[in-house]
């Protein structure tokens, strides 16, 4: 167990990051989800409205360092391929 006052607060900022971090990370993941259902519904518009939501939110997760940004670069690129690849419509 924490025996310093330093220790306990960091203790306490670990669990504030780790919570913040988790909810980002969800809500990234939220949208990807989004993203993934208007592809799989075959809607290319509706699809790229997601994907031009989705993206900021990544993005930001990148940038907060929750995820690499070559991540998010490889999840944006095979979201926006799969979506070239939908019929237009």
């Amino acid at each position: 167990m924490a025996n310093t006052a330093s220790a306990r607060k960091r203790i306490r900022q670990t669990a504030t990051r780790t919570a913040r971090n988790q909810a980002r990370k969800s809500r990234m993941r939220t949208f990807i989800k989004k993203v993934e259902t208007a592809i799989a519904g075959g809607d290319r518009s509706v699809a790229v409205e997601a994907l031009r939501a989705a993206q900021p939110e990544m993005q930001r997760a990148a940038g907060k360092g929750v995820v690499h940004a070559n991540t998010v670069a490889r999840k944006l690129s095979r979201l926006s391929a799969r979506i070239k690849a939908l019929p237009a419509g």
